[in-house]
């Protein structure tokens, strides 16, 4: 079975616990306003990988993961190619790898998908608003996926972060973080993530427009008030 990739990060220090090889997967269904990946987005991107290709690369890395470390699947969006990181996720865990999945939660909750979620040893689960509305205004999708998958993390007493990131004007507010915290409540761990302006060249090459050009970054007096609320 193929599976596509758009590319490998053999070192990554923010994707779960430890040092992480993170498998970005090729496509995303929803285009969050601020993201850092646009070049993800399109599911014809990338390149397909065997399984076994995918493991074989990991292989060489596993001696930077130390105890704490491993293998985070990551995207764009990887459980919109649920069959294929399930088969990957069971083939990295025989392996004895630590797995996690980086997810938005904005795909439907399948059974396969229920699988993946299960298989992993941790969820970095990104929430992207509390609002129904500013939710969509971010991502162009409903967040009714988003709050299914993130009840059954926490019905099944799954092991998962909650991730929000902190965009000026956007999800700044005191009142928006303490919903998030609220509707985070189970998570190992709470992250607020700083938005950042990184991406935006990526979005110019592609052609896209970035609707938040005008947004500066979060600042690091911002994060420090949010992360005391």
């Amino acid at each position: 079975m193929k599976i596509r990739i758009h590319s490998f990060e053999t070192l990554g220090a923010h994707d779960g616990p430890g040092l992480r090889t993170v498998v970005f997967f090729q496509g995303c269904p929803i285009k969050c306003l601020y993201c850092h990946n646009p070049d993800m987005i399109c599911t014809k991107g990338g390149k397909e990988y065997s399984i076994n290709e995918v493991v074989e690369f990991c292989e060489k890395f596993r001696v930077y993961h130390g105890e704490d470390g491993g293998i985070t699947l990551s995207g764009g969006e990887p459980l919109m190619q649920a069959e294929g990181a399930l088969k990957l996720i069971r083939a990295l865990k025989k392996e004895g790898f630590h797995v996690c999945i980086d997810t938005s939660g904005a795909v439907k909750l399948s059974d396969t998908v229920k699988e993946v979620l299960n298989e992993v040893d941790i969820v970095l689960f990104d929430i992207k608003h509390t609002d129904a509305d500013k939710y969509f205004e971010l991502t162009s999708q409903p967040i009714t996926n988003m709050i299914a998958m993130l009840e059954y993390l926490k019905t099944t007493q799954k092991a998962f972060y909650a991730r929000q990131v902190i965009v000026p004007t956007l999800t700044d507010s005191i009142e928006q973080v303490k919903k998030f915290k609220e509707l985070a409540k189970g998570a190992e761990r709470v992250e607020l993530l700083p938005y950042h302006t990184l991406g935006v060249n990526k979005w110019q090459k592609l052609g896209m427009e970035y609707k938040l050009k005008n947004i500066p970054s979060a600042t690091q007096e911002l994060m420090k008030k949010l992360n005391l609320v």
